[in-house]
């Protein structure tokens, strides 16, 4: 949409000043924030062309304006200037992030914490997609006289574990044999290759060690299972409870939809690009019509491996919200892809 550059700039002005107080923007409130010099009226009347747009909205009977979802739209694709992170704020997510450094899940709920911490608002973020994982390696720990747990380590950097149960005694001789063969039969296979087919045809190669192996394999297979699912972490959705943007019934429809796994997943794994700002209606799910989701995307080895966002009312900061996050999604792919030795 073209505008003129005084609309332009009384927009931004509008929206800028409704971010940091939440109250309807007035002419006179107006002319105050402006840095340059023009007439009430003159502001009323391009308020007014404003209104016709669709870029504000007058809310019940006020005399102010507040901005629209197209409003905040237009000002986020042309008009914000974004914050950058001050060295403090750097420094603050580095020390945090480093405790995780080593462990992949641990790191990826840490950021969580760390953006719910700063932003007051939720946050999400999801695993890397397995899709295209290779078996890195497979570790046994035994946990009892016949029960012994799967480690299954993917070049993703995700670890998945499952317990097995023998009908016969383990001992540490039998666990380095199974953890041998384990790891040439599969080590560097695609994890997506890892079926029942495939399982079947491995027993069938392993001659009279098949016999002791069953439960082995099927622990193989259930991790290799989870290790291609995406998994969400979810930190301070109860941040959301306290905001005046939504009351208690919109608060409680926000924090249902937050706990359905599956759909949390298919909205921040379909953003494309780097950072993507879904406004209202435009994530097409009615629980977040009164709502605004940042998403940006963290890399492994070049590719795209998985999302980090926000969600929090329309009327948040976007020129400080979306540095932060996309710093926090640099930081945690650099540290991923240092742990899968990928860089």
């Amino acid at each position: 949409m073209e505008i003129s550059e005084r609309k332009r700039k009384i927009l931004a002005a509008i929206v800028e000043a409704y971010v940091k107080t939440g109250e309807p923007i007035g002419s006179k409130a107006l002319c105050e924030a402006l840095d340059y010099s023009v007439s009430s009226a003159t502001i009323r009347n391009e308020m007014a062309d404003l209104v016709e747009l669709g870029l504000l909205e007058q809310p019940h009977t006020s005399a102010g304006r507040i901005p629209s979802h197209e409003g905040y739209r237009l000002y986020i694709d042309q008009l914000m200037h974004q914050t950058p992170l001050t060295e403090d704020e750097q420094r603050f997510i580095d020390g945090s992030l480093s405790a995780s450094a080593n462990d992949p899940e641990h790191l990826l709920e840490d950021a969580s914490q760390i953006l719910a911490e700063m932003t007051r608002y939720a946050a999400v973020s999801t695993t890397p997609s397995d899709e295209e994982a290779t078996v890195r390696h497979l570790q046994l720990v035994q946990t009892g006289r016949r029960t012994a747990m799967v480690v299954m380590t993917t070049s993703s950097g995700m670890l998945k574990n499952k317990i097995f149960r023998c009908d016969y005694d383990l001992t540490p001789e039998i666990l380095r044999i199974f953890h041998k063969m384990l790891n040439e039969k599969l080590g560097g296979i695609p994890v997506a290759s890892i079926t029942p087919a495939f399982i079947q045809t491995m027993a069938a190669s392993l001659g009279e060690m098949t016999m002791l192996m069953p439960s082995v394999l099927m622990a193989v297979l259930e991790a290799s299972r989870e290790a291609m699912e995406t998994d969400v972490r979810l930190e301070g959705q109860y941040n959301l409870l306290f905001l005046p943007e939504f009351g208690m019934d919109n608060a409680r429809r926000l924090m249902e939809f937050l706990n359905q796994r599956e759909q949390l997943i298919r909205l921040l794994e379909g953003q494309t690009g780097v950072t993507k700002v879904l406004i209202g209606p435009e994530s097409e799910y009615p629980e977040l019509y009164d709502s605004s989701l940042v998403v940006s995307r963290y890399s492994l080895g070049g590719k795209n491996a998985g999302a980090i966002g926000i969600i929090g009312p329309t009327r948040m900061d976007y020129a400080k919200m979306i540095p932060k996050l996309e710093y926090l999604a640099s930081t945690v792919g650099t540290l991923l892809s240092e742990i899968m030795d990928m860089e």
